[in-house]
Protein backbone atom coordinates (compact mmCIF):
# COMPACT_ATOMS: atom_id res chain seq x y z
CA UNK A 1 0.00 0.00 0.00
CA UNK A 2 1.33 3.40 -0.55
CA UNK A 3 2.82 5.04 2.04
CA UNK A 4 1.24 8.18 1.36
CA UNK A 5 -2.26 6.68 0.92
CA UNK A 6 -5.25 8.90 0.79
CA UNK A 7 -7.86 8.79 3.72
CA UNK A 8 -10.81 6.77 3.23
CA UNK A 9 -13.80 5.45 5.47
CA UNK A 10 -15.88 2.28 5.09
CA UNK A 11 -19.43 3.76 5.23
CA UNK A 12 -21.86 0.30 4.88
CA UNK A 13 -20.14 -1.71 2.16
CA UNK A 14 -18.60 1.11 0.18
CA UNK A 15 -14.84 3.54 0.84
CA UNK A 16 -16.15 7.09 0.73
CA UNK A 17 -13.71 10.10 1.28
CA UNK A 18 -12.92 11.48 4.83
CA UNK A 19 -12.10 15.12 5.17
CA UNK A 20 -9.72 15.35 8.44
CA UNK A 21 -9.62 17.99 10.79
CA UNK A 22 -6.89 20.62 10.52
CA UNK A 23 -5.34 18.77 13.59
CA UNK A 24 -5.42 15.64 12.11
CA UNK A 25 -4.24 16.38 9.02
CA UNK A 26 -1.39 18.12 11.14
CA UNK A 27 -1.03 15.04 13.24
CA UNK A 28 -0.70 12.20 10.40
CA UNK A 29 1.93 14.19 8.71
CA UNK A 30 3.77 14.73 12.64
CA UNK A 31 3.32 10.63 12.78
CA UNK A 32 4.76 10.08 9.19
CA UNK A 33 8.51 9.02 10.30
CA UNK A 34 9.18 8.74 5.93
CA UNK A 35 8.21 13.22 6.47
CA UNK A 36 10.97 15.79 7.35
CA UNK A 37 11.52 19.31 6.58
CA UNK A 38 11.69 23.05 7.26
CA UNK A 39 9.05 26.12 7.66
CA UNK A 40 10.02 29.56 6.70
CA UNK A 41 6.91 32.02 6.65
CA UNK A 42 7.35 35.95 6.53
CA UNK A 43 4.75 38.32 7.33
CA UNK A 44 1.92 36.46 9.36
CA UNK A 45 3.83 34.65 11.89
CA UNK A 46 4.42 31.31 11.77
CA UNK A 47 0.77 30.19 11.39
CA UNK A 48 1.50 26.90 10.03
CA UNK A 49 3.75 25.29 11.69
CA UNK A 50 2.11 26.38 15.03
CA UNK A 51 -0.84 23.78 14.06
CA UNK A 52 1.94 21.24 13.49
CA UNK A 53 3.67 22.12 17.16
CA UNK A 54 0.34 21.64 18.42
CA UNK A 55 -0.85 18.16 17.03
CA UNK A 56 1.74 16.68 19.19
CA UNK A 57 5.13 14.32 17.35
CA UNK A 58 6.24 17.51 15.50
CA UNK A 59 10.06 16.43 16.23
CA UNK A 60 9.35 13.82 13.89
CA UNK A 61 8.73 16.62 10.87
CA UNK A 62 10.05 19.68 12.08
CA UNK A 63 14.23 19.73 11.51
CA UNK A 64 13.87 23.76 11.37
CA UNK A 65 10.70 26.83 11.59
CA UNK A 66 12.08 30.56 11.25
CA UNK A 67 10.79 33.71 10.45
CA UNK A 68 13.54 35.92 8.76
CA UNK A 69 11.00 38.99 9.56
CA UNK A 70 13.62 42.11 9.41
CA UNK A 71 14.49 43.07 6.02
CA UNK A 72 18.57 42.72 6.22
CA UNK A 73 18.46 39.34 8.14
CA UNK A 74 15.90 38.19 5.18
CA UNK A 75 18.23 39.39 2.58
CA UNK A 76 21.32 38.32 3.92
CA UNK A 77 19.58 34.21 3.71
CA UNK A 78 17.61 34.89 0.69
CA UNK A 79 19.50 37.46 -1.20
CA UNK A 80 18.14 40.85 -2.43
CA UNK A 81 15.38 41.21 -5.19
CA UNK A 82 16.13 43.33 -8.12
CA UNK A 83 13.18 45.04 -7.57
CA UNK A 84 13.38 45.38 -3.88
CA UNK A 85 9.85 44.08 -3.09
CA UNK A 86 9.47 40.62 -0.75
CA UNK A 87 6.19 39.29 -1.20
CA UNK A 88 6.89 38.56 -4.61
CA UNK A 89 7.00 34.80 -6.64
CA UNK A 90 10.82 35.26 -6.68
CA UNK A 91 10.90 35.73 -3.10
CA UNK A 92 9.02 32.69 -2.36
CA UNK A 93 11.11 30.22 -4.70
CA UNK A 94 14.84 32.04 -3.44
CA UNK A 95 13.15 30.34 0.15
CA UNK A 96 12.17 27.23 -1.06
CA UNK A 97 15.13 26.65 -2.78
CA UNK A 98 17.45 27.80 0.41
CA UNK A 99 15.64 25.93 2.45
CA UNK A 100 16.14 22.41 0.34
CA UNK A 101 19.86 22.98 -0.22
CA UNK A 102 20.19 23.30 3.61
CA UNK A 103 18.29 20.63 4.42
CA UNK A 104 20.26 18.47 1.68
CA UNK A 105 23.42 19.56 3.03
CA UNK A 106 23.00 19.26 6.78
CA UNK A 107 21.21 16.13 6.74
CA UNK A 108 23.15 12.97 5.97
CA UNK A 109 21.17 10.77 3.56
CA UNK A 110 22.66 7.26 4.89
CA UNK A 111 21.56 7.97 8.36
CA UNK A 112 18.30 8.99 6.84
CA UNK A 113 17.58 6.74 4.15
CA UNK A 114 13.36 6.50 4.10
CA UNK A 115 13.05 10.18 4.85
CA UNK A 116 11.54 12.31 2.01
CA UNK A 117 12.12 15.97 2.38
CA UNK A 118 10.15 19.35 2.19
CA UNK A 119 10.36 22.96 2.61
CA UNK A 120 7.63 24.87 3.02
CA UNK A 121 7.50 28.58 2.44
CA UNK A 122 5.22 31.50 2.47
CA UNK A 123 5.58 35.63 1.94
CA UNK A 124 2.92 37.06 2.32
CA UNK A 125 0.89 41.02 3.46
CA UNK A 126 -1.96 41.38 5.74
CA UNK A 127 -4.27 43.80 6.30
CA UNK A 128 -2.69 47.12 6.30
CA UNK A 129 -3.67 50.08 9.25
CA UNK A 130 -5.82 51.95 7.08
CA UNK A 131 -7.87 48.66 5.81
CA UNK A 132 -7.02 49.80 2.14
CA UNK A 133 -5.11 46.80 1.31
CA UNK A 134 -6.37 43.86 2.13
CA UNK A 135 -3.03 41.93 1.64
CA UNK A 136 -2.12 38.87 -0.62
CA UNK A 137 0.95 36.14 -0.39
CA UNK A 138 3.29 33.33 -2.18
CA UNK A 139 3.04 29.91 -1.06
CA UNK A 140 4.52 27.08 -1.56
CA UNK A 141 6.33 23.61 -1.11
CA UNK A 142 9.09 21.91 -2.70
CA UNK A 143 8.98 18.05 -1.58
CA UNK A 144 9.57 14.37 -2.42
CA UNK A 145 7.78 11.55 -2.19
CA UNK A 146 10.57 8.85 -2.73
CA UNK A 147 14.46 9.77 -0.83
CA UNK A 148 16.01 9.60 -4.01
CA UNK A 149 13.74 11.72 -6.14
CA UNK A 150 14.22 15.03 -7.50
CA UNK A 151 11.97 17.54 -5.89
CA UNK A 152 8.42 18.23 -6.85
CA UNK A 153 7.07 22.03 -6.37
CA UNK A 154 3.35 23.47 -6.02
CA UNK A 155 3.32 27.22 -5.82
CA UNK A 156 -0.01 29.26 -5.43
CA UNK A 157 -1.05 33.31 -5.27
CA UNK A 158 -3.70 34.08 -2.82
CA UNK A 159 -6.06 37.34 -2.05
CA UNK A 160 -6.99 38.08 1.54
CA UNK A 161 -10.73 38.64 1.70
CA UNK A 162 -10.63 38.92 5.64
CA UNK A 163 -10.95 42.76 7.26
CA UNK A 164 -8.62 41.39 9.93
CA UNK A 165 -5.14 40.79 10.66
CA UNK A 166 -5.87 37.81 13.36
CA UNK A 167 -8.26 36.38 11.18
CA UNK A 168 -5.96 36.35 7.90
CA UNK A 169 -3.22 34.75 10.14
CA UNK A 170 -5.41 31.99 10.95
CA UNK A 171 -6.48 31.02 7.29
CA UNK A 172 -3.46 31.36 6.18
CA UNK A 173 -2.38 28.61 8.94
CA UNK A 174 -5.28 26.34 7.45
CA UNK A 175 -4.51 26.95 4.41
CA UNK A 176 -0.97 26.01 4.75
CA UNK A 177 -1.33 22.63 6.27
CA UNK A 178 -3.79 21.85 3.46
CA UNK A 179 -1.12 22.34 1.11
CA UNK A 180 1.69 20.14 2.89
CA UNK A 181 -0.94 17.40 3.10
CA UNK A 182 -2.14 18.06 -0.40
CA UNK A 183 1.34 17.54 -1.28
CA UNK A 184 1.81 14.36 0.50
CA UNK A 185 -1.26 12.75 0.60
CA UNK A 186 -3.26 14.33 -3.00
CA UNK A 187 -0.36 14.06 -5.72
CA UNK A 188 -1.78 11.91 -7.85
CA UNK A 189 -4.77 14.03 -8.22
CA UNK A 190 -4.05 17.62 -8.45
CA UNK A 191 -7.97 18.81 -9.65
CA UNK A 192 -8.69 16.91 -5.67
CA UNK A 193 -5.90 18.50 -4.22
CA UNK A 194 -6.66 21.97 -5.48
CA UNK A 195 -10.40 21.52 -3.94
CA UNK A 196 -8.95 20.57 -0.97
CA UNK A 197 -7.30 23.61 -0.35
CA UNK A 198 -10.32 25.15 1.42
CA UNK A 199 -10.90 22.33 3.52
CA UNK A 200 -12.41 24.00 6.75
CA UNK A 201 -12.01 27.39 4.53
CA UNK A 202 -14.57 29.65 3.03
CA UNK A 203 -14.67 31.06 -0.20
CA UNK A 204 -15.21 34.21 1.55
CA UNK A 205 -12.04 34.15 3.18
CA UNK A 206 -9.38 33.97 0.39
CA UNK A 207 -8.98 33.97 -3.31
CA UNK A 208 -6.42 31.52 -5.08
CA UNK A 209 -5.63 33.32 -8.43
CA UNK A 210 -2.68 31.20 -9.25
CA UNK A 211 -1.27 27.76 -9.00
CA UNK A 212 1.86 26.26 -10.85
CA UNK A 213 2.73 22.41 -9.91
CA UNK A 214 6.21 21.40 -11.59
CA UNK A 215 8.41 18.69 -11.01
CA UNK A 216 8.71 14.69 -11.51
CA UNK A 217 5.33 14.13 -9.42
CA UNK A 218 3.19 16.44 -11.69
CA UNK A 219 4.69 15.84 -15.28
CA UNK A 220 1.52 14.78 -16.89
CA UNK A 221 -0.06 17.67 -15.43
CA UNK A 222 -1.21 21.11 -17.43
CA UNK A 223 -1.31 23.95 -15.83
CA UNK A 224 -3.68 25.50 -17.75
CA UNK A 225 -6.28 23.09 -16.89
CA UNK A 226 -5.26 23.78 -13.02
CA UNK A 227 -5.93 27.43 -13.95
CA UNK A 228 -9.23 26.66 -15.35
CA UNK A 229 -9.80 24.84 -12.18
CA UNK A 230 -9.72 27.27 -9.60
CA UNK A 231 -12.45 29.77 -12.13
CA UNK A 232 -14.95 26.70 -12.48
CA UNK A 233 -14.64 25.64 -8.55
CA UNK A 234 -15.24 29.98 -7.93
CA UNK A 235 -11.94 30.13 -6.27
CA UNK A 236 -11.22 33.21 -8.18
CA UNK A 237 -13.20 35.70 -11.52
CA UNK A 238 -10.07 35.11 -13.51
CA UNK A 239 -6.97 33.64 -14.56
CA UNK A 240 -4.32 33.69 -16.63
CA UNK A 241 -1.58 31.77 -18.58
CA UNK A 242 0.97 32.83 -20.83
CA UNK A 243 2.82 31.37 -24.03
CA UNK A 244 4.53 28.56 -21.83
CA UNK A 245 1.58 27.56 -20.28
CA UNK A 246 2.40 28.32 -16.78
CA UNK A 247 -0.02 30.53 -14.91
CA UNK A 248 0.61 34.12 -14.65
CA UNK A 249 -0.57 36.03 -11.80
CA UNK A 250 -2.73 38.90 -13.57
CA UNK A 251 -1.36 41.82 -10.74
CA UNK A 252 2.15 40.94 -12.70
CA UNK A 253 0.46 41.00 -16.03
CA UNK A 254 -1.40 43.22 -16.20
CA UNK A 255 0.24 46.29 -13.45
CA UNK A 256 0.10 49.98 -15.32
CA UNK A 257 -0.36 48.66 -18.52
CA UNK A 258 -2.15 49.47 -21.44
CA UNK A 259 -4.43 46.45 -22.55
CA UNK A 260 -6.20 45.51 -25.25
CA UNK A 261 -8.38 42.57 -25.09
CA UNK A 262 -9.95 40.26 -27.53
CA UNK A 263 -13.10 37.87 -26.37
CA UNK A 264 -13.91 34.36 -28.55
CA UNK A 265 -14.02 31.06 -28.85
CA UNK A 266 -11.29 30.55 -30.69
CA UNK A 267 -12.20 27.11 -31.59
CA UNK A 268 -10.10 27.11 -33.50
CA UNK A 269 -8.44 30.69 -33.44
CA UNK A 270 -9.08 32.24 -37.17
CA UNK A 271 -7.02 34.60 -39.29
CA UNK A 272 -9.84 36.94 -38.59
CA UNK A 273 -9.21 36.68 -34.69
CA UNK A 274 -5.60 37.42 -35.65
CA UNK A 275 -6.62 40.64 -37.86
CA UNK A 276 -8.65 41.90 -35.86
CA UNK A 277 -6.34 41.81 -33.13
CA UNK A 278 -3.16 42.99 -34.99
CA UNK A 279 -5.21 45.86 -36.88
CA UNK A 280 -6.82 46.90 -32.90
CA UNK A 281 -3.06 46.86 -31.58
CA UNK A 282 -1.64 48.85 -34.21
CA UNK A 283 -4.95 51.73 -34.02
CA UNK A 284 -4.37 51.26 -30.16
CA UNK A 285 -0.70 52.37 -30.09
CA UNK A 286 -0.62 54.80 -33.07
CA UNK A 287 -3.63 57.07 -31.96
CA UNK A 288 -3.06 57.11 -28.55
CA UNK A 289 1.06 57.47 -28.44
CA UNK A 290 1.50 54.28 -27.11
CA UNK A 291 4.66 52.12 -26.25
CA UNK A 292 4.50 48.59 -27.54
CA UNK A 293 6.35 47.58 -24.51
CA UNK A 294 3.71 48.98 -22.10
CA UNK A 295 0.92 47.69 -24.21
CA UNK A 296 -0.30 43.77 -23.21
CA UNK A 297 -3.01 41.75 -25.57
CA UNK A 298 -4.80 39.47 -23.94
CA UNK A 299 -7.12 36.60 -25.96
CA UNK A 300 -9.85 36.21 -23.32
CA UNK A 301 -12.44 33.42 -22.85
CA UNK A 302 -14.98 33.08 -20.61
CA UNK A 303 -16.62 30.37 -18.51
CA UNK A 304 -19.82 30.18 -19.90
CA UNK A 305 -18.50 30.00 -23.35
CA UNK A 306 -16.55 27.01 -22.84
CA UNK A 307 -19.47 25.95 -20.98
CA UNK A 308 -21.79 26.62 -23.68
CA UNK A 309 -22.90 22.86 -23.99
CA UNK A 310 -23.56 22.29 -20.58
CA UNK A 311 -20.81 20.63 -19.03
CA UNK A 312 -16.80 21.80 -19.43
CA UNK A 313 -15.16 19.41 -22.16
CA UNK A 314 -11.49 19.91 -20.52
CA UNK A 315 -9.40 18.44 -23.52
CA UNK A 316 -11.77 20.89 -25.83
CA UNK A 317 -10.28 23.56 -23.58
CA UNK A 318 -6.79 22.43 -24.08
CA UNK A 319 -6.70 22.84 -27.81
CA UNK A 320 -7.73 26.18 -27.67
CA UNK A 321 -4.94 27.16 -25.62
CA UNK A 322 -2.57 24.95 -26.84
CA UNK A 323 -3.30 26.53 -30.64
CA UNK A 324 -3.14 30.31 -28.61
CA UNK A 325 -0.14 29.44 -26.75
CA UNK A 326 1.61 28.72 -29.88
CA UNK A 327 0.78 31.87 -31.54
CA UNK A 328 2.56 33.21 -28.61
CA UNK A 329 -0.43 34.99 -26.72
CA UNK A 330 -1.11 35.46 -23.29
CA UNK A 331 -5.20 33.89 -22.26
CA UNK A 332 -7.33 35.09 -19.90
CA UNK A 333 -10.11 32.50 -18.37
CA UNK A 334 -12.55 34.74 -16.77
CA UNK A 335 -16.28 34.54 -15.10
CA UNK A 336 -17.22 37.83 -16.70
CA UNK A 337 -20.13 37.00 -18.99
CA UNK A 338 -21.06 40.73 -19.87
CA UNK A 339 -18.08 42.64 -21.00
CA UNK A 340 -18.61 45.69 -17.80
CA UNK A 341 -17.52 43.23 -15.48
CA UNK A 342 -14.17 42.79 -17.40
CA UNK A 343 -13.75 46.48 -17.82
CA UNK A 344 -13.81 46.57 -13.49
CA UNK A 345 -11.20 43.78 -12.97
CA UNK A 346 -8.85 45.14 -15.58
CA UNK A 347 -9.24 49.08 -14.00
CA UNK A 348 -8.54 47.00 -10.45
CA UNK A 349 -5.22 46.83 -12.05
CA UNK A 350 -4.14 50.07 -14.38
CA UNK A 351 -4.73 53.13 -14.25
CA UNK A 352 -3.47 53.43 -18.12
CA UNK A 353 -5.78 53.00 -21.27
CA UNK A 354 -8.13 50.16 -22.15
CA UNK A 355 -9.52 49.18 -25.13
CA UNK A 356 -11.77 45.92 -26.86
CA UNK A 357 -11.27 44.46 -29.99
CA UNK A 358 -14.87 43.21 -31.39
CA UNK A 359 -17.34 42.30 -33.92
CA UNK A 360 -20.39 44.09 -35.26
CA UNK A 361 -22.55 41.54 -33.66
CA UNK A 362 -20.59 41.68 -30.11
CA UNK A 363 -21.44 45.47 -30.22
CA UNK A 364 -25.06 45.33 -30.41
CA UNK A 365 -25.93 42.96 -27.49
CA UNK A 366 -23.05 45.11 -25.41
CA UNK A 367 -26.10 47.68 -26.10
CA UNK A 368 -29.42 45.62 -25.60
CA UNK A 369 -30.61 46.11 -22.42
CA UNK A 370 -32.20 42.72 -21.41
CA UNK A 371 -28.72 42.01 -20.27
CA UNK A 372 -28.70 44.35 -17.33
CA UNK A 373 -31.57 43.25 -15.26
CA UNK A 374 -29.89 42.26 -12.80
CA UNK A 375 -28.36 45.93 -12.57
CA UNK A 376 -30.42 48.73 -10.08
CA UNK A 377 -29.16 51.14 -12.90
CA UNK A 378 -29.93 48.97 -15.72
CA UNK A 379 -28.39 49.61 -19.00
CA UNK A 380 -27.27 52.81 -17.93
CA UNK A 381 -25.12 51.41 -15.19
CA UNK A 382 -23.40 49.09 -16.90
CA UNK A 383 -22.45 51.18 -20.15
CA UNK A 384 -20.98 53.43 -17.45
CA UNK A 385 -18.70 50.76 -16.29
CA UNK A 386 -17.83 49.54 -18.95
CA UNK A 387 -16.58 53.14 -20.96
CA UNK A 388 -15.07 53.98 -18.15
CA UNK A 389 -11.81 55.99 -18.28
CA UNK A 390 -12.20 56.29 -21.72
CA UNK A 391 -11.91 52.65 -22.51
CA UNK A 392 -12.39 52.24 -26.87
CA UNK A 393 -13.82 49.51 -28.53
CA UNK A 394 -12.12 49.04 -32.31
CA UNK A 395 -15.08 47.79 -34.32
CA UNK A 396 -14.49 44.80 -36.76
CA UNK A 397 -16.96 45.30 -39.79
CA UNK A 398 -19.32 42.34 -40.37
CA UNK A 399 -21.07 41.24 -43.60
CA UNK A 400 -24.89 40.83 -43.80
CA UNK A 401 -26.86 38.76 -45.43
CA UNK A 402 -27.73 41.16 -48.18
CA UNK A 403 -23.65 41.17 -48.45
CA UNK A 404 -23.69 44.87 -47.34
CA UNK A 405 -20.53 45.32 -45.06
CA UNK A 406 -21.89 46.85 -41.57
CA UNK A 407 -19.61 48.90 -39.40
CA UNK A 408 -20.32 51.51 -36.49
CA UNK A 409 -21.95 54.20 -39.30
CA UNK A 410 -24.23 51.49 -40.38
CA UNK A 411 -25.54 49.42 -37.72
CA UNK A 412 -29.00 49.52 -36.38
CA UNK A 413 -28.87 50.20 -32.53
CA UNK A 414 -32.60 49.66 -30.46
CA UNK A 415 -34.50 53.14 -30.82
CA UNK A 416 -33.72 53.85 -27.05
CA UNK A 417 -30.11 53.24 -27.31
CA UNK A 418 -29.52 55.10 -30.26
CA UNK A 419 -28.83 58.37 -28.37
CA UNK A 420 -26.25 56.81 -26.13
CA UNK A 421 -24.38 54.66 -29.00
CA UNK A 422 -24.54 58.27 -30.63
CA UNK A 423 -22.62 59.64 -27.48
CA UNK A 424 -19.83 56.73 -27.24
CA UNK A 425 -19.35 57.17 -31.04
CA UNK A 426 -19.19 61.11 -30.94
CA UNK A 427 -16.62 60.69 -28.03
CA UNK A 428 -14.12 57.86 -30.52
CA UNK A 429 -15.20 55.44 -27.84
CA UNK A 430 -16.24 53.02 -31.13
CA UNK A 431 -13.58 53.06 -33.82
CA UNK A 432 -13.50 51.25 -36.85
CA UNK A 433 -11.47 49.47 -38.16
CA UNK A 434 -10.96 50.19 -41.93
CA UNK A 435 -7.66 48.23 -43.30
CA UNK A 436 -10.13 45.12 -43.06
CA UNK A 437 -9.31 42.44 -45.96
CA UNK A 438 -13.23 42.35 -47.12
CA UNK A 439 -12.27 38.24 -48.43
CA UNK A 440 -12.35 37.67 -44.66
CA UNK A 441 -15.29 38.84 -43.66
CA UNK A 442 -17.49 35.68 -44.57
CA UNK A 443 -14.85 33.24 -42.18
CA UNK A 444 -16.49 32.01 -38.81
CA UNK A 445 -14.77 29.79 -36.24
CA UNK A 446 -17.97 27.79 -35.80
CA UNK A 447 -18.13 27.49 -40.05
CA UNK A 448 -14.29 26.23 -39.55
CA UNK A 449 -14.64 23.55 -37.20
CA UNK A 450 -17.64 21.82 -38.91
CA UNK A 451 -15.42 22.07 -41.79
CA UNK A 452 -12.64 20.42 -40.24
CA UNK A 453 -14.66 17.87 -38.59
CA UNK A 454 -15.77 16.76 -41.82
CA UNK A 455 -12.83 16.69 -43.82
CA UNK A 456 -14.17 19.55 -46.37
CA UNK A 457 -11.43 20.95 -48.49
CA UNK A 458 -9.99 24.75 -48.14
CA UNK A 459 -10.82 25.28 -44.19
CA UNK A 460 -6.67 24.94 -43.80
CA UNK A 461 -6.34 28.69 -45.48
CA UNK A 462 -9.01 30.12 -42.88
CA UNK A 463 -6.59 29.50 -40.37
CA UNK A 464 -3.10 31.88 -39.66
CA UNK A 465 -0.04 29.87 -39.89
CA UNK A 466 1.01 26.31 -38.52
CA UNK A 467 -2.63 25.94 -36.99
CA UNK A 468 -3.63 23.68 -39.40
CA UNK A 469 -0.73 21.57 -39.08
CA UNK A 470 -1.14 21.29 -35.45
CA UNK A 471 -4.58 20.48 -35.98
CA UNK A 472 -4.39 17.64 -38.26
CA UNK A 473 -0.69 16.36 -36.56
CA UNK A 474 -2.73 16.13 -32.88
CA UNK A 475 -6.65 15.64 -34.17
CA UNK A 476 -7.70 18.48 -32.42
CA UNK A 477 -11.50 19.35 -32.51
CA UNK A 478 -12.15 15.86 -33.95
CA UNK A 479 -10.66 16.56 -36.97
CA UNK A 480 -9.84 13.00 -37.90
CA UNK A 481 -7.02 11.98 -40.68
CA UNK A 482 -8.21 10.42 -43.85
Amino acid sequence: MNKFAEDLVLEGDRLIEHQPAISDKALRINLNNNIYGTFAEIGAGQETVRHFFRAGGSSRTIAKAMSAYDKVFSDAIYSVEEDGRYVTESRLNKMLDYETRKLEDRLIREDNPSKTFFSYANTVATIDYAKKNKGHGWIGIKFQTEPDQAFSKIVLHIQFKETDSKLQQETLGILGVNLIYGAYYQNHNPKKLIHSLYDHLDKDQIEIDSINFSGPMFQDVDNRLMSLLLVKNDMTDAVMFGSDGLSKLPANVLYKQNILVLRGSFRPVTIVNMDMIQKSIDLFIRENNLSRQNTTVIFEITLSNLLAEGTLDEIDFLHRAELLCSLGQTVMISDFQEYYKLTEYLCKYTDQKIAMSMGVSSLLNIFQEKYYTNLTGGILEALGKLFRKNMMIYLYPMLNDDNQIIDSTNLKVDLPMKELYKFFKKHNQIIDITDYEEKHLGIFSHDVLRQLQENEEGWEQQLPAGISQMIKENELFGYQNK
